[in-house]
């Protein structure tokens, strides 16, 4: 997940006004800039009295009346929380309804297999043998995935045939077919013959992170290896606005594009799989920092009430800051801790937090060395107007530009939040030493926002505290990066490097936990690293020079037009994956909850280091297991004797007439056991002999027809499988 933060600075520069003009303590940050930024905009542009706001509200009482009365749009509801479009010409006048109790609303998202299912045991649920008593792939589940820059006419949604198209429909927020759409922003594509006329989402000359997800979540691997992992399922879409679609937005449109709109989104594949009556699971490989000024709980209250639902799947990635200092600590009782910022934009942004007494000391460098100290404390901070701090510093004529501000933290008001940019100008810290020093007797904790953090000596730093939300949320499934394959070759046959570890071990990038809450995160893990997927021929044909063009593995034709396979990395590849997993899940028990699914994946997924405890911040739960999931699932796991996983190198297959072949190198000269049980965990039969070949018949024709769990024992060789007979 190509993570671009986005700056605080317009967040926490809108807290003065006077108390008669709005309720700013109902008002997340962005809402309460939009509406100190109002009254000036009105001034300078009477169009921009015209600006319409996406935000949850929370509403006492007739929530509908509330907002109509105030001129706003509802265009969604969970209980007492509306998603609603609002003049931001009104937001003053709706914050001090008495019946309205919060407003929120924020920008954040950013973008965040061939070798990936044979490290899951996916390739053999989609055959279906031997390890399975029929083929999983996804069949009769809807994977929704939420994303940029779709190909909609890539083979790779197709059946493996390319006969029968999969996509059932796609919202696209920035379409610009507006006329006749019932949509908030955008306009949908629900059939096969609009779809691909419609070619690519608005953003797919410049974007293709999304035809690599949707790839690996559910691509059927058009006469290629790189399969994605439910190629049965059917697809539906949402392409939304992230940062780098900017260009794509009128500016007087700006704040329609928010998470409230992503909200939407997530509701709309939900809702579509309801419509057809299937179980859905949605992927987003998106994400932002997570805050301490509670920002998001409007927002988590509705993932949850989406995901309440039996069948109503979502997981999101973890964030790719795992090789960062995201934070450090200075303990109790010590003096200081000091660490050095550097960026190479105009700004750094981070929160300090801690109790009691505590404070800043800036070291800030001029342009030819001179130094100068600027302190700053919480007591400081709160004698200025609503707790905003704005000054600037000149060092030698260099300005620095700071902005603080302080408050309690959401999550425990004993605890002081200071949050503050700082910004100069031609890059911070690259070419002139910034540095800040922490101070006072209790813990105080530094949380990095963006920019990069290097701990003083002997401050010690660390890479905790950088899960993105949304997956920070409780209701949604948070998935790291585990690594493989150490490099690809190219479609120019160049060997390119890139180790993020092997053998299943979790890759440097990928975000670790815990959340600002302390819960752990993430929760499970999957191949992301040079994982192989499809790539966008309109992208290929935009941007041929383009450096990730430079990654694709190979460039082949389909219709009259280039088509690519690319390798490519980061939690934005692995999320996919357990999308894929999960649907195959699905498929074999449609009612599953969400809580169903994390059991699933606490008992059966795979510890890289069997050191650790589970769950931890580092791995989760461990990497997913689709097949030991699919015998959870099935109700097999149950069974006490079996192996809960596949024998290794070892084949099974079970012919018409009821005769049990078992074979594999492995298996040659040793004396093998195979034992039969039915689902219900009762041995049906044991049958030994000597595998002098390397293959072991026996028969089940006594048998009823079934399911049943075949074990397999030699010296070397252990493992269990599931046959339908």
């Amino acid at each position: 997940m190509r993570k671009i933060i986005l700056t605080i600075i317009v967040a926490i520069t809108a807290l003065g006004a006077s108390a008669q003009y709005a309720d700013y303590n109902k008002m997340s940050s962005m809402v309460r800039t939009l509406t100190m930024e109002n009254r000036s905009a009105m001034r300078r542009s009477p169009m921009m009295s015209n600006r319409q706001l996406c935000a949850f509200v929370r509403v006492e009482g007739d929530g509908e009346q509330v907002l109509t009365g105030y001129g706003c749009r509802t265009l969604a509801r969970f209980g007492n929380i509306y998603i609603a479009s609002i003049p931001i010409r009104n937001l003053p006048a709706l914050s001090l309804c008495k019946s309205v109790l919060r407003i929120e609303a924020n920008r954040g998202n950013s973008i965040t297999m061939d070798t990936t299912l044979l490290v899951l045991g996916a390739n053999k649920a989609h055959e279906g043998l031997p390890p399975l008593p029929q083929a999983f792939t996804g069949h009769g589940v809807v994977v929704g995935v939420q994303d940029i820059g779709f190909d909609l006419t890539h083979p790779n949604f197709y059946d493996a045939t390319a006969t029968h198209y999969r996509i059932s429909r796609m919202w696209d927020m920035l379409s610009a077919d507006t006329i006749g759409s019932t949509l908030y922003v955008g306009a949908d594509y629900t059939s096969e013959e609009a779809l691909l006329q419609y070619a690519h989402s608005r953003d797919g000359l410049i974007q293709t992170h999304g035809t690599h997800t949707l790839g690996s979540a559910a691509g059927s691997g058009y006469n290629s290896p790189y399969r994605g992992v439910a190629p049965g399922s059917e697809i539906c879409l949402v392409s939304n606005a992230v940062s780098e679609d900017i260009i794509f937005i009128d500016s007087v449109d700006y704040e329609k594009y928010t998470y409230a709109t992503d909200a939407l989104g997530f509701k709309y594949m939900f809702d579509y799989a309801d419509a057809v009556g299937k179980p859905c699971v949605v992927s987003f490989s998106e994400g932002s920092s997570m805050d301490f000024r509670g920002d998001d709980q409007l927002y988590y209250e509705v993932l949850d009430s989406l995901t309440s639902v039996p069948g109503h799947i979502m997981v999101a990635s973890a964030g790719n800051d795992g090789q960062r200092v995201c934070h450090f600590r200075k303990p109790a009782h010590t003096p200081s801790a000091s660490a050095q910022l550097i960026t190479s934009a105009s700004a750094i942004t981070f929160s300090v937090k801690g109790r009691g007494d505590f404070s800043m000391l800036f070291h800030l460098t001029g342009e030819e060395g001179q130094m100068a100290d600027y302190p700053l404390s919480p007591q400081t901070i709160f004698q200025m107007p609503d707790s905003l701090l704005t000054d600037t510093l000149f060092v030698n004529g260099l300005p620095y530009y700071i902005t603080a501000t302080c408050y309690n933290s959401c999550f425990d008001d004993r605890d002081l939040v200071v949050e503050t940019v700082l910004q100069t100008q031609g890059g911070l810290g690259v070419n002139r030493l910034v540095t800040v020093e922490l101070l006072g007797e209790g813990d105080v904790d530094f949380y990095r926002g963006s920019g990069n953090v290097v701990p003083i000596s002997p401050t010690v730093g660390d890479n905790a505290y950088g899960i993105h939300s949304p997956s920070s949320a409780p209701s949604v499934i948070s998935v790291g990066a585990t690594g493989y394959r150490t490099g690809f070759v190219n479609y120019q046959g160049e060997y390119h490097e890139y180790n993020q570890g092997t053998h299943g071990a979790r890759s440097d990038y990928s975000s670790v936990g815990p959340t600002f809450d302390e819960r752990i995160k993430p929760d499970v893990m999957a191949p992301g690293t040079n994982v192989i997927s499809s790539y966008s021929s309109y992208y290929l044909e935009a941007k041929p020079d383009a450096r990730d063009i430079g990654s694709d593995v190979e460039h082949f034709d389909f219709r009259g037009r280039t088509y690519a396979w690319n390798s490519n990395s980061g939690t934005s590849m692995s999320t996919p994956v357990v999308a894929g997993a999960i649907a195959l899940w699905l498929e074999a028990n449609p009612m599953l909850t969400r809580q169903d699914v994390m059991g699933i994946i606490e008992r059966t997924s795979k510890h890289y280091d069997p050191s650790l405890t589970y769950p931890n911040n580092f791995y989760g739960y461990g990497e997913i297991d689709v097949y030991a999931g699919l015998l959870d699932v099935l109700g097999i796991s149950g069974i006490k004797e079996i192996s809960h996983h596949q024998p290794k190198d070892i084949g099974i297959s079970l012919s018409p007439e009821g005769l049990l072949i078992v074979s594999g190198g492995p298996l040659l000269g040793q004396e093998v056991t195979v034992r039969v049980y039915s689902v219900a965990g009762v041995l049906v039969s044991t049958q030994r002999g000597h595998a002098a070949d390397g293959s072991f018949t026996l028969s089940m024709q006594s048998l009823p027809r079934g399911v049943y769990a075949v074990q397999v024992d030699a010296s070397t060789v252990h493992g269990s499988t599931l046959v339908r007979y």
